[in-house]
């Protein structure tokens, strides 16, 4: 068995054994390859393998930490209840982060499903989830200037759509058709989830109108992880 490969299983075994605890600072590679009496470079490929399997996370120029298996968050997936009002409902410690207000360039089937013209203007907000101190979510919303006079000033500010649209006198949604997809993550997608390469993301489009006017609110993309959900559907 390779040096790499004995360091894994010791570290597996400890984390299992509860050594390290979950969100535990790890020993950095130079502590480690001392104690170990081994190579940093074995080390730093052995962090990387634990981080593809899922048992540790790095934060960029601070090190690498113990990952929260345990967080296994109960998502219902249909329904016209915000993810908000849902975390908040089962006693999370929940907040949400704003990632990006922007214009986005035309796009036929977000425009088509917004129901705006090519001439009209269509913004992205972006948001990171988390919970319990865990980024576990990136939500997408697609929302029209056309319906949103002063989305590119409020956008910014947006943290629930949902709290969003009431202020705006909606106040009875109605979803959209969703699909369902798996895909793995991007490195950007990796660095703000923080998650392995190895573990896939959940994909959830759709969309949500107000069910007095018809007037379609948004289309959202959401990309949970999956390593961090049981799934009511």
């Amino acid at each position: 068995m390779s040096e790499k490969a004995m360091l894994v299983d010791r570290l597996i075994a400890e984390i299992q054994a509860g050594n390290y605890k979950p969100n535990d600072k790890l020993p950095s590679e130079n502590e480690l390859a001392d104690d170990c009496n081994v190579p940093r470079i074995v080390v730093r490929k052995a962090y990387e393998r634990l981080q593809e399997l899922g048992y540790i996370f790095s934060v960029q120029g601070k090190g690498s930490y113990v990952q929260n298996k345990k967080l296994q968050i109960p998502l219902i997936l249909t329904g016209d209840t915000s993810f908000s009002e849902k975390m908040r409902e089962l006693n999370y410690d929940f907040e949400t982060k704003n990632l990006a207000c922007e214009k986005i360039p035309y796009d036929s089937f977000i425009y088509h499903v917004l129901r705006v013209k090519k001439e009209e203007t269509v913004y992205k907000i972006s948001r990171l989830r988390v919970v319990e101190g865990y980024p576990i979510a990136v939500h997408t919303s697609f929302l029209s200037q056309s319906t949103f006079a002063n989305i590119e000033r409020e956008g910014t500010e947006i943290t629930s759509t949902f709290h969003y649209y009431r202020q705006h006198g909606y106040t009875e949604f109605e979803p959209m058709k969703s699909q369902l997809s798996v895909v793995f993550p991007t490195k950007k997608e990796r660095e703000l989830l923080k998650c392995p390469s190895l573990v896939p993301l959940l994909l959830l489009e759709s969309g949500c109108t107000d069910r007095k006017s018809g007037t379609v609110l948004e289309y959202s993309k959401i990309m949970y992880r999956s390593d961090c959900f049981t799934y009511l559907i």
